[in-house]
């Protein structure tokens, strides 16, 4: 199969009336900034019969924009079963990934340096602060102080506490 991107204006465009992905009007505006940004760098797919399969939200995204044509791609080759696990399909599969937290907040921190805007990746500010380390303010207190003794506390003789591999039992 050739895949080939043809232009079709909006008006001709069907959603697929059973689309159980939702997009609230933030999300549709962050799709609209990611394509303002990078351009259609993901077109809508279509049934054949101008029927969305996916890009419900890439749709929703262009009349934000005030676009009249957007790319598509043609599936016609699925059958009717396909078309409706596709539909989920291509949503749901993309959520099943993982981040290597590491690797993202490197990539962050050098396209903040670039001067770019972060929150056109989709992720806010305080998501991105959150996968920074835990930063250690030095010098808020005495490194010799001892917290004050509780009078009844939280573990006593003979508790165990599971550590991966491990066993820690407090002793007297």
């Amino acid at each position: 199969m050739t895949i080939q991107i043809t232009y079709k204006s909006i008006q001709d465009l069907i959603p697929y009336a059973r689309n159980s992905r939702t997009h609230s009007d933030a999300q549709v505006a962050q799709i609209a900034a990611s394509i303002r940004e990078f351009g259609w760098t993901n077109p809508i797919l279509l049934d054949g019969e101008n029927g969305i399969i996916a890009g419900h939200g890439r749709l929703l995204a262009a009349q934000k924009l005030g676009e009249t044509q957007v790319p598509t791609i043609e599936l016609s080759h699925m059958t009717e079963a396909q078309k409706r696990a596709y539909v989920i399909a291509d949503n749901k599969l993309a959520l099943n990934a993982g981040w290597d937290d590491e690797m993202l907040m490197a990539e962050f921190e050098d396209l903040k340096d670039a001067g770019f805007d972060l929150e056109l990746t989709g992720f806010t500010l305080d998501e991105i602060e959150k996968l920074a380390p835990n930063k250690v303010n030095e010098g808020l207190t005495d490194e010799d102080a001892v917290p004050e003794v509780p009078e009844e506390p939280k573990t006593k003789l003979g508790d165990v506490y599971v550590l991966g591999n491990h066993r820690l039992m407090c002793g007297d």
